[in-house]
Parts: C-alpha cells; structure tokens; sequence
C-alpha cells in the first residue's frame, strides 16, 4: 500500500472513502475528517491568525497574495522524514490550502526519488467526480474510483429527482448562497449546481466559476426567497458568531429573506467548501432548507440552523 500525505480536508475525505485511510502518514491543519485523522502528523500551517474577524483574514489573505507570497506553509523536513509515495494537493485556491507550487518548494532540495504529487483542480462537480477517479488511479485503484463516483451521482440523482417533484408542487425558490460574511462573496464552483439540483434558481455566482465578490445593495437588488451562509472555513458556531454584526445591521433586516424568516447559517468548513464525498450531504442540506414540507431536518443543529431570531 502507497505512503500517503494529503494537505487539503477533501483529498483526505476521499482517500479515505477510498478504502486508502490507513495509508495516510500525513495531513494538512485543517483536516479533521473522518474521525482518527486528527492523529496523523501536521505539515501545513497558515501565515494568519484563523481566530481573527472575516475582515482581518480577508485582508491578511490579500496581502500575502499582493506580496505574491503563499498563504500556508509546508513543513519540509517533516514531509521528507514521512517519506511519502504520494502527496495530494490542489491548485483550485491559492487560499483554501496549500498548493502545488507550495508542495514542490519544499520537495525542491529533495534528493533521489521524490514522491508523486497529484495536484486537483475542481471547479464543477464533474471535476469533483472526475478527482476521486485521478485520485484512485495515483493509487493503484481506478475500479475504487469508478464506485464512489457511480455512488455519488446515483445518491445526488435520486435526491434531484425528490426535489424536483417538492419544487413542481411548491415552486422553485431563489437562493443566494453566500460564502464569506465580511466583505460579501457569494458562492461559486459546484455551489449553483447543487441549489439547481435542490430545486432552487442560484441568485449569484455560475457553475464552474469562481465566488463572486458581492455587496448588501446587490443582495437587495435580489430579491431572494432565502440566503444560505455558508462561509468558507468557518463551522457553524464560527458563523453564528460572525454573522452577529451583519444581522443587527437595519439595511441587512430589511431584506425580504430576513424579513421572512428564510435566512440559514452552515456549517461551511465541513460541508459546501470541500469538493469531497460529503457534497453528498450538502445537497441534502439544501433540499432541507428548500422544501421543508418534502425533506425532513435530519441536518437541523448539527449542520445548519436559522439565523438566530427568525
């Protein structure tokens, strides 16, 4: 079995779903899922305090790009002493995780055989199945590959299928997705893809493009039936907490999803913001919160809630 360093949350989610989790030797700070991972030696670590407001990482982030200098750090000596025979990384974001760029700086002074990095780049959801299948064949399983992506897209379909009759019935809302508190982005990549499947009209950002920059008029402008918050990084007690000045804000509360109680805050870091299994659930999330009268909230609490006061 291949030694194994992943340095983002979702290649290790897939790895693991995989069958590959006991070959993992090595993982990014950020990876907590499944459980047992947390055990696994760290060899990332970000150039700024994750503790600090929206506004302060946002702008700590734009810094260190402006400077063109790299969000995260990889502990080379620590990657060499693991003598790993893969390293999954990506090249989506240069502030969601380390990059490829990051990981062959610190393989640049190696000597000998240097581990095989596989770099993925997920923008839509096929790029998202299509990543579990180059996954699985840098590890010697393409068979493995085509399963979980035959699993995923068999659940996803079924689901689109349900919501699809509850939104025949009860009409397809518009959803603002919205994926940083402060300043305002919205969500892109697979995020419009999978409101569409939920049976709803994304408001913001196009499928396989990057999150939007928006601002509080161009959310009024919208309309929308709902805004869900999903912020990328954050759990859901972390959104709570940052959504607290923008909710006491009288221009956000005149908002007609606020002013109809269909504002919903999530748990971002675990689920919309990783391009793994666990989209799966996502989708399921967002049929919850679009048809309450179809979908029971088997995610209620643990995974999302209604902006506090509504």
């Amino acid at each position: 079995m291949p030694r194994v360093v992943s340095l983002l949350p979702s290649t290790t989610e897939i790895a693991c779903a995989l069958g590959f989790g006991e070959a993992l030797v090595g993982r990014s700070h950020e990876c907590d899922f499944p459980a047992g991972v947390e055990s696994l030696p760290v060899l990332t670590a970000a150039k700024l305090d994750a503790q600090a407001s929206s506004r302060a990482i946002d702008e700590r982030v734009k810094e260190l790009v402006g400077r063109g200098l790299s969000v995260y750090e990889v502990d080379a000596e620590r990657l060499r002493a693991l003598a790993p025979d893969v390293v999954l990384t990506q090249t989506h974001c240069e502030v969601c995780a380390a990059s490829r760029s990051d990981v062959e700086a610190a393989l640049a002074d190696w000597l000998g055989a240097k581990p095989s990095v596989v770099s993925l780049e997920p923008a839509s959801l096929g790029d998202v199945w299509e990543s579990f299948e180059q996954v699985a064949r840098a590890l010697g399983a393409p068979e493995r590959g085509r399963a979980l992506v035959a699993e995923a897209t068999e659940r996803i379909s079924a689901l689109g299928e349900r919501a699809g009759a509850a939104a025949q019935a009860a009409g397809r809302p518009r959803v603002a997705c919205i994926e940083w508190i402060d300043p305002l982005m919205a969500a892109g990549n697979w995020v419009p893809e999978l409101v569409s499947i939920a049976g709803g009209e994304p408001v913001f950002g196009r499928p396989g493009e990057h999150s939007p920059w928006i601002d509080l008029e161009a959310l009024a402008r919208s309309d929308s039936d709902m805004a869900v918050v999903m912020p990328c990084g954050f759990d859901l007690a972390r959104t709570r907490t940052e959504m607290a000045p923008l909710a006491a804000r009288e221009d956000f509360q005149t908002l007609r999803c606020v002013r109809e109680s269909r504002t919903y805050l999530t748990d971002g870091h675990q689920f919309f913001n990783r391009p793994g299994p666990r989209l799966v659930e996502s989708l399921e999330i967002l049929c919850e919160l679009m048809h309450p009268q179809a979908f029971a909230a088997a995610h209620r609490g643990r995974a999302w809630e209604a902006l506090p006061g509504d």
